[in-house]
């Protein structure tokens, strides 16, 4: 774990821009709500709303971000009133909080920009509760979110927008089948029932930090789709957040809210949000943590006794997100992972044929994009299969099939990039064997789908590099036969 998240391939550096522009970014919001005569209470809402502008907004296009980030305080700014409005009715505070859960999730239904919007609009009524919000401290908390999203656009999208210069990125739709309306509106009632639980058995535990609980239930519930990956993600989150309740022990009860070494930390610590993100939870969640615990510290409310309080009410939280992908509407793990995988395979074949077209001469044909969708298709096989690879789950048979699908579909991957490699070179030239190999790989991808065998090949005699990768993409292929077409009762993923 530790290797994955600090010692993991960065091509373009873009996890170590992503995370510096964030310190910036946020840095520099905090600095003009300081500037604009704000209290603490209002600096740490600006710093937590330029965060989510930065951290949220996942739009393929440079144009679609700025969009989203222009939309947020329109959906924050009402619920934060709606928070601070209700901060003394508890029954009415807690129904609307359970509202904007179950709203927030469905949102995820219109793309990237819905989830956004949901995340921003949840995590604001989860500041007012943190911050304690009244209808008081409103004017300032609005200044103070226009001021620091408006800052956070600046350093995005003028002062650093390294977007601009790369291709937009490729977001591939679920499945059919396991649509993106049918999952929401599952996952929607899902999270509203997961949350209600974490509500009111997190109040039993502390009638204060008892939001801590619910915002537990809720992040669980962030890009994940099926009951198993909903697993795997609440044990990761438990795991981080125990580390980094060991790690705040060491060092952010000791400095105790001074304020430089705290600014120091709370940098260190939304770099460490920032770069870990993509490759692992559980190292995010201890990031997370430590910024938490030291915001607690400024507050001047920070304790061991808060730190234990904080890892009781995140395992109610992943408690109750456990129940409720257990038996409310559950979504499977293998219908997910298997539809993941049929579009990763059928992405295969439009690589290769695409490869081919270009080596034919086919003006207009180019494999880049399709090599792009594929990298972000077997990101998600990995992400639904990630539950039988566990090292918890004792079904070693299984367990055995998805690690073999998982290299075999890397081996795919790569013998594909090989193979848009060659094409790349303007004196490569098309060969009459391509176009049969690339129909073979057809046929391949064709009869896995459907569950039947792929006919191994023999070696091609000639070494062309461009042959050469498509014998290793068909061997691949064959061999994959053999992990997808599981016995009947022992699916690929049996969640």
């Amino acid at each position: 774990m530790l290797k994955r998240a600090f010692m993991a391939p960065d091509p373009g550096r873009l996890r170590l821009r992503f995370a510096t522009r964030a310190v910036l970014g946020i840095g520099l919001a905090v600095v003009v709500c300081g500037l604009a005569g704000h209290s603490l209470v209002g600096a740490v809402t600006g710093g937590l709303a330029a965060l989510l502008a930065l951290f949220t907004v996942t739009d393929a296009t440079v144009r679609g971000q700025a969009v989203t980030t222009a939309l947020l305080p329109a959906v924050g700014l009402p619920v934060l009133a709606l928070a601070a409005e209700l901060h003394d009715q508890p029954l009415a505070r807690d129904l609307a909080f359970l509202a904007v859960v179950g709203a927030g999730v469905y949102a995820r239904r219109w793309g990237p920009r819905g989830h956004s919007l949901g995340v921003f609009a949840f995590m604001t009524y989860f500041a007012a509760q943190f911050l304690e919000a009244t209808p008081g401290r409103l004017p300032e908390l609005y200044a103070s979110v226009l001021l620091s999203v408006l800052t956070a656009a600046v350093v995005r999208f003028g002062l650093w927008c390294y977007e601009r210069r790369m291709p937009p990125a490729t977001v591939p739709a679920p499945p059919g089948g396991t649509g993106l309306a049918r999952i929401t509106t599952r996952q929607a009632v899902q999270a509203t029932a997961g949350a209600a639980f974490a509500l009111v058995v997190g109040q039993l535990v502390s009638g204060e930090r008892w939001y801590w609980a619910v915002g537990a239930t809720w992040w669980i519930f962030v890009n994940t789709t099926s009951r198993g990956e909903t697993l795997v993600r609440g044990f990761r989150r438990f795991m981080g957040t125990v580390l980094g309740g060991a790690l705040s022990l060491l060092i952010a009860v000791p400095v105790h809210g001074d304020a430089l070494p705290t600014a120091v930390i709370v940098a260190v610590a939304v770099f460490g949000i920032f770069y870990t993100a993509a490759l692992s939870y559980t190292w995010m969640m201890l990031w997370v943590t430590v910024l938490a615990a030291m915001l607690y510290g400024l507050l001047g409310v920070l304790s061991p006794g808060l730190l234990a309080l904080r890892l009781v009410e995140t395992g109610v939280g992943a408690l109750g997100a456990v129940l409720a992908v257990a038996f409310v509407l559950p979504v499977t793990t293998h219908s997910v992972t298997d539809a993941w995988i049929q579009r990763a395979l059928r992405c295969v074949h439009a690589c290769t044929a695409e490869t081919a077209a270009r080596l034919a001469g086919t003006e207009g044909a180019d494999p880049r994009p399709k090599v792009a969708e594929l990298e972000q298709l077997l990101a998600r096989v990995r992400l639904s299969v990630a539950p039988l690879v566990h090292p918890l789950n004792p079904m070693l048979g299984r367990k055995r099939r998805a690690r073999r699908v998982l290299d075999l579909l890397d081996d795919c991957a790569r013998e594909i990039r090989g193979l848009v490699a060659v094409a790349a070179d303007p004196e490569a030239s098309h060969d009459a064997r391509l176009a049969a190999a690339c129909w073979r790989v057809e046929a391949a991808v064709e009869a896995l789908t459907e569950g039947r065998d792929v006919a191994p090949r023999t070696a091609p005699a000639a070494t062309e590099p461009a042959l050469e990768h498509l014998h290793g993409l068909e061997c691949a292929l064959a061999e994959l036969a053999a992990p997808l077409r599981a016995p009947s009762g022992s699916p690929l993923v049996g969640a």
